[in-house]
């Protein structure tokens, strides 16, 4: 959801007179009135701005729909090769918690990263930038139109006007992303719900901040993503026990992988054997000099 922080925050970059009206700048014109003549022409077709924006959101959600399941397929599969190796995570963490040196800490996460290396588990797997690149221009086009526009600024849609703030797409968005924050907890072990608890609260919180400052326009598209984003949530979770069968039978053509302890091999430095090698020759010259 690091979108939604980025649009406010580019939102600035378009500059405005002492009218208000807004100067001439790459953002403006190449991004900003764009999306103006945009929505101007799907209105004509659907009756209104307010649809117009919901038109838009639909359009720009099933382009990203094939790439977002992807990246959510991949992401899930990386949950179940997971849990198949759980009990060496954990044997390795215990271990980890009672380490009393850094050495001994340096030591056991090599051991992490090599159980994560051997059984093919990336931890950022099915996190992907295309969704963030293909909507971040998005973003910042739809909320400059909507500030920049008078018509669109200042059209009522459903007793919303679409220019200003308003409460309820406020709550509207952060509920369908709570919703689908549980949904992707649907079918996943209890353990592993606790840590995907910081996730699940993040993007609710970001899109309650996002939503705060934006217009109410930009307000319907975040809430209409949400929607989108429930149904492909569902649409995995439909898919989820496939995808578990899919990751055990790949595990039994090829096991899990046990990560023995690392054990350093203590190696004497220069300086070390150097002093062996002197006190060694000492004892034999005294020796030659008692004998004499």
């Amino acid at each position: 959801m690091a979108i939604a922080v980025m649009t406010i925050t580019l939102s600035g970059c378009v500059r405005v007179n002492n009218d208000g009206t807004p100067k001439e700048g790459f953002v403006y014109n190449y991004l900003a009135l764009p999306a103006e003549h945009i929505l101007d022409f799907i209105a004509k077709f659907v009756g209104g701005y307010g649809w117009a924006l919901i038109v838009l959101t639909v359009i720009v959600r099933m382009i990203l729909l094939p790439v977002m399941i992807n990246q959510m397929t991949k992401s899930t599969k990386m949950q179940e090769k997971m849990n198949l190796i759980r009990p060496q995570m954990k044997n390795i963490q215990k271990r980890q918690q009672s380490a009393k040196t850094q050495e001994e800490k340096m030591q056991i996460q090599q051991e992490m990263m090599a159980l994560y290396r051997d059984n093919d588990v990336n931890m950022m797997g099915g996190i992907g930038c295309l969704p963030l690149l293909i909507q971040t221009p998005v973003f910042i086009a739809l909320y400059n139109a909507i500030r920049f526009s008078p018509e669109v600024s200042h059209t009522v849609f459903m007793g919303i006007r679409l220019g200003d703030k308003n409460f309820v797409l406020v709550i509207l968005s952060v509920i369908t992303y709570l919703l689908q924050g549980y949904l992707m907890t649907l079918g996943v072990p209890e353990e592993q719900k606790k840590q995907m608890k910081f996730m699940i609260l993040l993007n609710p919180i970001v899109i309650l901040i996002a939503t705060l400052q934006s217009p109410a326009g930009l307000g319907i598209y975040f809430f209409i993503g949400g929607i989108f984003i429930c149904i492909q949530t569902l649409i995995i979770n439909m898919y989820r026990p496939k995808i578990r069968r899919e990751v055990i039978e790949q595990a039994k053509k090829n096991p899990t992988k046990v990560v023995t302890e690392v054990k350093e091999e203590i190696k004497e430095t220069p300086k070390e054997i150097n002093k062996t090698d002197i006190n060694q020759n000492r004892k034999r010259n005294s020796g030659k000099q008692n004998k004499k």
